[in-house]
């Protein structure tokens, strides 16, 4: 079986693929994930008779998804962009981790029911406990104000961050009520770098720098200097080192990749999913093989 597996939904539902035991990873686009990769690899490392697979999904064909999902074979999923909102109508219950976040990226099934909840909170949240007492009190930068991002401000919030301000492209037009808190504030691209002050984490959670547009980055050449004496984090994992990190390190900036995170909320999924957890030493050892900058 590959690494890989990525088709449509009208081609998977024609394939025999959907007639065995699956997991899947819904989305669009889905190119770029890693996924497949690990789930597959712990599949077979607890000898369980099923497959992980990625199905790029139109927006016209939710109502479609949402009746595979009734499917014997249909086991749960994974969630990604832009769905991370939207599906959360089609299911049958949220749980209060991922109604608190707004947004999901599991689905898990029992007994047909579809339950809702959110890995990417422990995912991201991960590489930062050795910044803990460093990150309290503080204020953050982050870029991007879509799904991940809900993870992201719950994440922080609960890491005893005073601030965090959310960098949009339209700050003016979004009245979102889980942006309009007392310690959430929408700022512009233009002007970020006025709200350094008592600042020490910043974070991407854009897909810009995502393979295979890899020379893109949500900091200007010219402002990457505003990234020194920081942590500089990305949730984009291929490439392992995005434009946005690289800019942070040729000012001596701490960087992290998103490697961790995908692999941390990889691991919660599959442990809701089957009660056994990743071989995460063996699933890290060949993301970093697969990976290439």
């Amino acid at each position: 079986m590959s690494d890989k597996i990525i088709m449509t939904l009208s081609d998977f539902k024609k394939s025999d693929k959907s007639n065995t035991p699956f997991y899947a990873l819904l989305g669009y686009p889905i190119e770029h994930s890693w996924s497949p990769l690990m789930h597959n690899l712990a599949l077979k490392y607890h000898n369980i008779e099923a497959q992980y697979v990625a199905i790029a999904v139109q927006n016209n064909e939710l109502n479609e998804l949402a009746a595979f999902f009734n499917e014997e074979n249909f086991l749960g999923a994974n969630i990604t962009i832009p769905y991370k909102e939207i599906l959360m109508d089609y299911l049958d219950s949220i749980d209060p981790s991922a109604k608190a976040i707004g947004a999901i990226n599991t689905i898990v099934k029992n007994d047909f029911q579809l339950r809702g909840t959110n890995t990417d909170y422990k995912g991201f949240k991960a590489p930062l406990l050795d910044y803990e007492y460093e990150l309290d009190g503080s204020s953050a930068i982050v870029f991007g104000t879509g799904g991940a991002s809900r993870s992201i401000v719950v994440a922080l919030r609960d890491m005893g961050l005073s601030r965090i301000y959310l960098v949009s492209r339209s700050p003016g037009s979004n009245s979102s009520s889980w942006i309009n808190r007392k310690d959430v504030e929408l700022i512009s691209y233009n002007n970020w770098t006025s709200f350094l002050d008592d600042t020490f984490l910043i974070v991407n959670a854009t897909p810009l720098g995502m393979h295979p547009d890899v020379n893109q980055s949500p900091v200007r050449e010219a402002e990457k200097y505003f990234l020194q004496d920081r942590i500089c984090y990305d949730i984009v994992y291929n490439p392992l080192e995005t434009k946005f990190l690289k800019q942070a390190k040729e000012v001596g900036a701490q960087t992290i990749n998103g490697l961790e995170m995908l692999i941390q909320q990889g691991n919660k999924s599959f442990e809701l999913w089957t009660g056994k957890s990743f071989p995460i030493d063996k699933i890290r050892k060949r993301l970093h093989e697969r990976i290439k900058n």
